[in-house]
């Protein structure tokens, strides 16, 4: 259980440095915006200010040479990529900061990372994708228009015909899209400049020759589920399971995660989005009916990812998420962070709390105050913002957003009409268990098997 001392502890103002490092990073991002062909006194400054906030780190000398290189309009792929890297560092480092904080108010012990062998560049596929992100680099966001975005095309292609490259591949295209349907982006009042040299920045160093996520060992033992993160958005809708590993043989308990994922397009939302997870029975039963997994060989990754497989699981006994998330969190292994993940908008760490009161949209437990993110609430699910107010127990993610610690409820105690209530975001894994809510989704009709009958259509003809 987090108490009041802890919170108290964590919320305090940000470790030092984090404001210097961020603002170092605003002034890369602003001068990516504008593009390196064309880089004026403003940007050249803040390209050597992060290279001299890195000058006493091992590519100290290469930011500095990198740096100099492009304000004098010379943009070749490693002095990118050591850009990229300088700016993935000092995330990095507001990342470690906070999350030793985090550490360190919970008490969580947590792995540390191994590095992997390096696994090549496979046939120069690399290539052509460090090709079409050194053109958007020297082009800068405000030069993109449709033709900038259609190059990138044959290096997606590529990537997706190279099995081990198919994840750069969908960002990369996920990118491309998003920068498609803001073409010509010239024209726009606000860009997201952070998200995109988001993005850019990890596609880049993924495109280098090294294995950044490490190898899958594969696990056997019982997994205790805390709690379903669900993201969703126009085209694709994921869920990401958050749990507690008691691995076989007695090693100590590790904290996991695990996602599955499905193309979707807009008109499928709310509870219908579950319908589309079908291929995956075993876990959706799991999350709607509370129940344990036991798991036989299943590939984990260092970061702690489970590479989810529904024939290397089977239904277990009936384990609910709060008597785990009492008994056993404080105790569970957290996972070392992989490298490219070391961003403070990637923290996303299951706690408990209860006894606490909310307000406003902020927890208040003995006095520490803690916002409560409620917009990111799932539709797809029985918790709603009237239902957390009302809750005293949760399950949920603590991230780190805007400036501050933000919770982020998974799953909810209240009580409601002097009822207690018990609530989870995958509760309607297997389909929604509120009436109203059924009766709605009879009267508007199956949209996904609509949806496949008229693709099935398509298709025959």
């Amino acid at each position: 259980m987090m108490l009041d001392v802890q919170l108290g502890e964590l919320l305090g103002d940000a470790p030092a440095g984090v404001g210097e490092a961020l603002d170092l990073v605003t002034g890369f991002d602003d001068a990516l915006t504008h593009g390196f062909a064309r880089l004026g006194e403003e940007a050249s400054g803040a390209l050597a200010a992060l290279a001299g906030a890195l000058a006493g780190s091992p590519i100290g000398d290469r930011l500095a040479e990198a740096a100099e290189k492009v304000s004098a309009g010379s943009v070749g792929d490693e002095h990118l990529a050591a850009l990229a890297g300088g700016r993935a560092a000092l995330l990095g480092a507001v990342h470690d900061a906070l999350l030793a904080r985090f550490d360190t108010a919970l008490g969580r012990t947590r792995a540390t990372w191994e590095p992997a062998a390096d696994a090549g560049d496979p046939a120069g596929v690399l290539a052509a994708c460090r090709g079409w992100l050194r053109e958007l680099a020297i082009t800068g966001w405000r030069g993109v228009d449709h033709d900038v975005v259609s190059s990138a095309d044959p290096a997606i292609e590529a990537l997706l015909a190279t099995p081990g490259l198919r994840g750069l591949a969908v960002l990369l295209d996920g990118l491309a899209a998003e920068l498609r349907a803001s073409c010509p982006v010239g024209t726009m009042e606000r860009l997201p400049v952070r998200r995109w040299a988001d993005l850019w920045t990890r596609a880049l160093l993924l495109s280098q020759k090294g294995t950044w996520h490490g190898a899958a060992e594969p696990v056997s033992g019982r997994l205790l589920i805390l709690g379903a993160d669900v993201h969703e958005h126009a085209t694709v809708v994921r869920v990401q399971v958050h749990g507690i590993l008691e691995p076989a043989g007695g090693a100590p308990s590790r904290l996991v995660r695990t996602s599955v994922a499905a193309a979707k397009v807009d008109t499928i939302s709310g509870p219908s989005v579950w319908r589309l997870l079908g291929d995956h029975p075993v876990l959706m039963g799991a999350l709607a009916g509370h129940l344990s997994l036991e798991l036989a060989d299943m590939p984990l990754l260092p970061g702690g990812d489970l590479v989810w497989h529904d024939g290397k699981a089977s239904a277990g006994a009936a384990a609910d998420p709060f008597a785990t998330a009492r008994v056993q969190l404080a105790e569970a292994v957290a996972p070392a962070t992989p490298p490219l993940d070391r961003h403070p908008v990637r923290i996303a760490e299951p706690v408990f709390l209860e006894g606490y009161t909310i307000r406003d949209e902020t927890l208040d437990l003995g006095g520490s105050s803690l916002p409560v993110a409620l917009d990111r609430l799932p539709a797809c699910g029985p918790l709603t913002p009237e239902l957390v107010s009302a809750s005293s127990a949760c399950v949920g993610l603590m991230r780190w957003d805007g400036g501050q610690w933000l919770l982020q409820p998974l799953a909810v105690q209240a009580t409601v009409k002097k009822k207690a209530v018990t609530a989870h975001n995958g509760d309607w894994a297997m389909g929604p268990t509120d009436p109203k809510v059924v009766k709605a989704e009879a009267k508007a009709g199956d949209v996904v098997a609509v949806l496949r009958e008229r693709a099935g259509r398509l298709l025959r003809k």
